[in-house]
């Protein structure tokens, strides 16, 4: 049986193979700096997190804890957003212009060192990642958490 740790690093690598297959994609293809294509890593992120805490509330049942779903959902997107920015990174050195950094120039100016805004960008993604696994996380637990004994059936019985 697997721990909510386990389970978060598992789904985190899955969804980080699918997120970089993603963006290599659509940086070979052109279609990187559109608006949409980030939206979309973004549901890439929230589908790997909701199906981690699925998995573990498959696995434990009516037993999985709280705080296990909930932190299994942040370390899927911590795990996978990570990985992300290093592909980022790494991306941006074999390929430098595929990737459009004009929107990061235009925003701390045009003498701003490219390097660093590839960094300040691999560490948005993580911030982005880690952030959408809590939200994601919050609200998936809402759903498959356990249900809470009802002490009104238990009389019935």
């Amino acid at each position: 049986m697997p721990t909510p740790e386990q389970n978060g690093v598992r789904y985190g690598l899955i969804t980080a193979a699918v997120l970089c297959a993603y963006t290599l994609v659509a940086a070979l293809l052109g279609f990187f700096s559109h608006v949409e294509a980030g939206s979309l890593d973004v549901l890439i992120l929230v589908l790997g997190s909701v199906l981690a805490i699925r998995h573990l509330r498959h696995v434990y049942g009516e037993k999985m804890p709280y705080l296990g779903g909930y932190g299994t959902g942040i370390i899927t997107g911590l795990v996978a957003s990570a990985i992300l920015g290093l592909f980022f990174i790494v991306l941006t050195i074999i390929m430098p212009h595929s990737l459009d950094m004009t929107q990061v120039e235009n925003l701390f100016g045009s003498d701003f060192n490219l390097n660093l805004s590839v960094t300040v960008a691999a560490l948005a993604i993580v911030l982005m990642g880690a952030m959408s696994g809590v939200i994601t996380s919050l609200i998936a637990m809402q759903y498959f958490k356990a249900d809470r004994a009802d002490p009104m059936k238990a009389m019935e019985r």
